[in-house]
Formats: C-alpha cells, sequence, structure tokens
C-alpha cells in the first residue's frame, strides 16, 4: 500500500514507488494555431484513416519570420513516467516541474527529473464515481493574481466564492472535481519548488456545476485574456445543455476568483452553451477558443467557441446545418474519437481519444485531419505542449473502461516538427 499525503503535509514529498521511464526537460513549445470559419453545410465525412501515416523528416528550411507552420509527429513516442492511477490533467509549471491529476485517488502527483512520481497532496472532498473525481487541472502565476477581479460585475457571481487567501510565490493550482452533491472548483497555493512540490489550502471558486455518474466535463483552462475557461457536462441530463440557468452542459467564463466578467454574453459565468459533454479547450495563435466535445452516438465534435452561441446538443448532434446551432469544425464516428484533451501547437490541434484509442491531428488552416499511434497506447486522455519542440500525452487504460497492460497508465513524449 502506498501512503497517501495530505494537502498540510504534501510538500514533505512522499515519494511513490513507480517504474521510471527518460525524461527530457527543456523549454515550453509555443501553442498556436489559425482559425477557422464553423462549417455550416451538411455533415462531412469523417475521416477514413485507421493507421498511422508515415513519419516524414522534419524540414531543414526556416520557415519565414512569424509564419507558423504545422507540426506532426517525429519518430516513436517514449514513456517518461509510468504506474500512473487513473490519470486525467496534465498541468506544466512554467518555472519548471509537471503535476498531473489521478481521478479515483483524488490526488495531484508530480513529475520529477528521473521519471518518478510523488505526491504533491490531495485534495479533499473528492467523491469518484463512474466518470466523476479530480479532473482538470490549471495553473496561474502568483504576479497574475493583482488583477484577479478586473472587469468583474460583483453583483452576479452565479454562485462564485472569492476568497481572501494570498497565494505562495509559487502560484495556485486550480483543481475541477466531483463532490458529494456537485461538480466544483477550488484553488490551491502551490508550495515549494519543482521537486518538492506542495498544495496549501484549498479555496472555493466555484460549485453547483451539475454531477453525475457521466458528462461531467472537467477541463479548466486560462485564456490569453487571463480568464478562467471550465468544460461542464450535461451530468447525463440533454436539458442542461439548453436551460441558460444551469450551469451544466457549458463552457463557463470567470474571473480567476469565481466571478463574472462584464463582457460575458449573458451577464452569468455561461460563455456558450448547447453542449453534451466537453472536455478538451485550447487557443490558436489568434486567441480563438477550440473545443472538443464527446457525442452520444454518432458524431463527435471539434468546435470553434465563441460568446453565447449554441452548439445544439440535445436538439442536434454533429452538423446539422440549421442556422439555429452553431456546426462544428470537424467530425468523427464515436468508435474513432471520444475526445479528451487538445492542445495546439504551431497551427495544429492535437486531439487525445479514448474510445478510438488514437491521437488525433488537425491542421486549422486547411482543415486536413489525420490519425496517430492508432491501437499502440490503448485510451489516451490528455495532450500539452511538451519540452523542446515535443508533445506529452497520457493514456487512460486504468479507468474502468480500457485494458491495462503491465506498467499503465503511462505518460509519452513524441518529437513533433514541420
Amino acid at each position: 500500500m502506498r501512503q497517501k499525503s495530505t494537502l498540510a503535509a504534501a510538500g514533505n514529498g512522499v515519494q511513490r514507488m513507480r517504474r521510471r521511464g527518460v525524461l527530457a526537460l527543456g523549454a515550453l513549445a509555443a501553442t498556436t494555431a489559425l482559425a477557422l470559419t464553423a462549417c455550416t453545410a451538411g455533415p462531412p465525412r469523417p475521416p477514413t484513416s485507421t493507421s498511422t501515416p508515415a513519419r516524414p523528416v522534419p524540414s531543414e528550411t526556416a520557415p519565414p519570420t512569424g509564419v507558423l507552420l504545422p507540426v506532426h509527429p517525429v519518430g516513436d513516442p517514449v514513456v517518461i513516467a509510468s504506474q500512473l492511477d487513473v490519470p486525467w490533467s496534465i498541468v506544466r509549471i512554467p518555472a519548471g516541474g509537471t503535476l498531473i491529476s489521478e481521478r479515483d485517488a483524488g490526488e495531484i502527483v508530480e513529475l520529477l527529473p528521473d521519471g518518478g512520481l510523488r505526491e504533491a497532496g490531495t485534495v479533499p472532498g473528492v467523491e469518484p464515481g463512474g466518470e466523476g473525481g479530480l479532473l482538470g487541472l490549471a495553473y496561474r502565476a502568483a504576479a497574475d493574481d493583482t488583477a484577479a477581479d478586473h472587469g468583474t460585475d460583483s453583483g452576479a457571481d452565479s454562485g462564485s466564492h472569492s476568497g481572501s487567501g494570498t497565494a505562495a510565490s509559487a502560484g495556485w493550482i486550480y483543481a475541477y472535481f466531483t463532490a458529494a452533491d456537485d461538480n466544483r472548483i477550488v484553488r490551491m497555493p502551490l508550495t515549494g519548488a519543482a521537486g518538492s512540490y506542495g498544495l496549501g489550502t484549498p479555496e472555493l471558486i466555484l460549485d453547483g456545476i451539475p454531477k453525475a455518474g457521466n458528462h461531467n466535463g472537467g477541463r479548466l483552462g486560462f485564456g490569453p485574456d487571463g480568464l478562467l475557461y471550465a468544460t461542464a457536462g450535461d451530468a447525463g441530463n440533454g436539458a442542461n445543455a439548453q436551460d441558460r440557468n444551469s450551469l451544466g452542459g457549458k463552457i463557463l467564463r470567470m474571473t480567476p476568483t469565481g466571478g463574472v466578467p462584464t463582457d460575458n454574453p449573458f451577464g452569468t459565468l455561461v460563455y456558450s452553451y448547447g453542449h453534451r459533454n466537453p472536455q478538451g479547450i485550447a487557443w490558436d495563435s489568434h486567441g480563438q477558443l477550440w473545443a472538443s466535445e464527446f457525442g452520444q452516438n454518432t458524431w463527435d465534435e471539434l468546435n470553434r467557441i465563441t460568446p453565447g452561441s449554441n452548439y445544439g446538443w440535445p436538439v442536434v448532434e454533429g452538423a446539422a446545418g440549421n442556422p439555429s446551432y452553431v456546426d462544428p469544425v470537424q467530425q468523427w464516428r464515436t468508435d474513432v474519437a471520444s475526445p479528451s484533451g487538445i492542445a495546439i501547437v504551431n497551427d495544429t490541434v492535437f486531439m487525445a481519444s479514448l474510445r478510438g484509442e488514437r491521437l488525433w491531428r488537425i491542421v486549422l488552416s486547411t482543415g486536413e485531419a489525420g490519425d496517430w499511434f492508432v491501437h499502440s497506447f490503448g485510451r489516451l486522455r490528455d495532450v500539452v505542449s511538451g519540452p523542446d519542440g515535443t508533445l506529452w500525452f497520457v493514456s487512460n487504460n486504468t479507468d474502468g473502461r480500457g485494458n491495462p497492460g503491465d506498467g499503465d497508465d503511462r505518460l509519452y513524449q513524441v518529437q513533433v516538427a514541420p
């Protein structure tokens, strides 16, 4: 039995006995991509590729200054950590270090330079069940907190809670998790330094997000505007998605302390609605927000998110050509996708797929889509930009729906290049 740390003792750095892999560390790759207008025509044919494409040699010709060339995986992925327990979200700290959430244990673990893992802390109040538990993570620097509530409508906080705690010098870790009665978002001071991170006392940012055994959403991310975005599923009740008074079936936008920005489209935390179960968000080089979304029986989606827009669930699934709803930019059959986390690197979306057991690559400037590492690593839950021109992605074979092998789950690294 492994020893678990509490938040109060997290800084002690309990070392976990895990299988170790190779780790390469360095600078963070830029995450950018070009915007693409959403489709309004009838449903497009899904991509037909079912095997890993050939791996071309990286271009030796430097691109013109300011031009972002689409990238693709080069070579074979390598394991940089193993023995993860239902990993869900990866967050890389700019000052160094990486944290990973483990859904069922409610723990946040730190990746060490030698590929080992240690507990940074356990988030109190996590009640896992079905697809619920400790889900998305996000990081915010302490220096950014001075303008935390800039642009807030203080009279409409939609149940959010603003705390008065002071962040440690390492910043804040935000966590989305399933509690006894709802899904909620907290933030915790990140203490210590890389190799010995800990977590301070949680501060409630938002509660009252509908929960269920499935469709909990759960991804967090800070946008270029400095505001916090969260994906909320419909909690198994499609009516939530069309009810603008419900937090379910939405993409939410808030200040870092949970307030309502004055330019939100409905004067509430709701930024877009009509979502079934969005689990991936990322921004391109123009500041455009993109989101991946689980469909029901037919189509999974990649959507270009604009404020106040209705994405149709449960009235429509996939592209319907109905002017009342925004059609997805890309869609896939559910057996080749079931998308979760996404990352955008140089004009290119990378999308982790669970049931599809592959990494999708979508070039936003052309609409080109192809799949990589098909059935090579099992279910994939999250993907982020890695150091020195790499991509990191994590498998999710221990989530109760996969077929875990010896050493699962694993964190992988692969080189990407034009």
